[in-house]
């Protein structure tokens, strides 16, 4: 199939949601990942979803949206034969990937460092609330609280919104940082450690306004008129037509539709002119919406070349037709309710991304793993009585 990543190792020492979805990037493209979870204490997500009998089965859907592609085995990190078993798997890795509290790995003999010296080329991921450098690089995080302390809860009106993107925006970053990694080592031959911070992750999702808080001018302006969402006559209506080009064309599709429009509308042709107006504009706007249903006026922008969307609910935008090819329902794995209909990729190419496996239960491929790496069943049951595996 020569998809981007065939042959290509990883170990995946990561749990909840943005470190195994920067490693389910890597299996969408074709990597061999191996997920290591601890016997005594699997990912947390394998619980967590909307289906409790899954949940109990640890396969919850919180899980299974990263984890399809990916072969998954028990180990114990904290055993001697377990931390031992790792390092045979990191001689012939490509890649690790881990999200563990800062110095966690390190003070079992896992970290960069020690790593390294088996396996020079080892690409080694850290993900982290907030870095392996720095006063706060130590302290734990989840999406929610970097939301709060990285400014995004205040700029979203003291509300958090009701989705992990931190999480997802993090294992995409992560993911690229790989990729370029693996890049520089088939010129250089070199790995290399790679920190990947949420918090950085969310100032980068609000980089305009990230950058305008340290700017030395500080200036207040109302957010232009023409991205917002309105009330219509039957439900609410998302506009895009920001531009003073924009603007123009909007008020033209009006005139069309009979209505009059002030000069002063019309007017501007540059952002200061146009955010002069931003307040003339929403009140003009908000009476004009009144008139027709969302959906008709979404129409309307459409055949007129501007963005404009009704606010629909999530279960409403999952079964646009326009995701035919995004969602792709799997094979239905032991435990599992239904077979699960997951995410793919956002993007597509030849031969790019693709689920080819179904997500693994807890341990799956203990066995398979470590008889690929020479061990008898005599010792791997001797392995499971020491707690070390499942």
């Amino acid at each position: 199939m020569n998809r981007p990543f065939e042959n290509i190792k990883v170990l995946d020492l990561t749990h909840v949601l943005a470190g195994p979805f920067a490693t389910f990037q890597l299996a969408l493209l074709g990597a061999e990942v191996i997920k290591v979870e601890d016997p005594k204490n699997p990912d947390c997500a394998r619980g967590r979803g909307p289906d409790q009998a899954q949940n109990r089965a640890l396969r919850g859907l919180n899980f299974q949206v990263q984890a399809s592609n990916k072969k998954a085995m028990t180990l114990d990190l904290k055993h001697q034969a377990g931390s031992r078993l790792l390092k045979e798997l990191v001689k012939n890795a490509d890649i690790l990937v881990e999200n563990y509290r800062t110095g966690a790995l390190d003070s079992l003999g896992l970290g960069y460092e020690e790593l390294k010296s088996i396996n020079p080329g080892l690409i080694y991921c850290s993900l982290t609330g907030y870095g392996s450098n720095g006063p706060r690089a130590e302290v734990n995080a989840y999406d929610n609280v970097i939301q709060a302390t990285s400014g995004i809860i205040d700029q979203s009106g003291g509300h958090k919104p009701g989705l992990s993107f931190i999480d997802y925006a993090a294992g995409y970053n992560a993911a690229f940082a790989i990729s370029a990694a693996l890049y520089r080592r088939d010129k250089t031959g070199e790995g290399t450690y790679i920190s990947s911070s949420m918090f950085e992750v969310a100032m980068t999702l609000m980089a305009p306004e990230a950058a305008a808080a340290r700017y030395p001018k500080k200036t207040k302006q109302d957010k232009e008129a023409g991205i917002g969402c309105y009330q219509t006559s039957y439900g609410w209506l998302m506009i895009g037509a920001f531009t003073a080009d924009q603007n123009r064309r909007m008020w033209a599709m009006m005139e069309g539709l009979g209505y009059e429009i002030s000069e002063d509308l019309k007017a501007p042709n540059d952002w200061e002119s146009l955010w002069a107006v931003t307040g003339v504009i929403k009140e003009a706007l908000e009476k004009i919406f009144t008139d027709k249903t969302a959906e008709a006026w979404q129409d309307l922008f459409h055949k007129a070349g501007l963005p404009a969307e009704t606010v629909r609910t999530l279960p409403e935008a999952v079964e646009d037709p326009q995701l035919k090819n995004y969602f792709q329902k799997v094979e239905q794995g032991p435990g599992d309710t239904y077979p699960p209909i997951l995410p793919t990729a956002a993007y597509s190419f030849d031969n790019g991304p693709a689920i080819t496996s179904p997500p693994p239960s807890v341990g799956e491929h203990t066995e398979e793993i470590l008889k690929n790496l020479g061990l008898t069943d005599r010792e791997i049951e001797q392995l499971r009585q020491d707690g070390v595996i499942l």
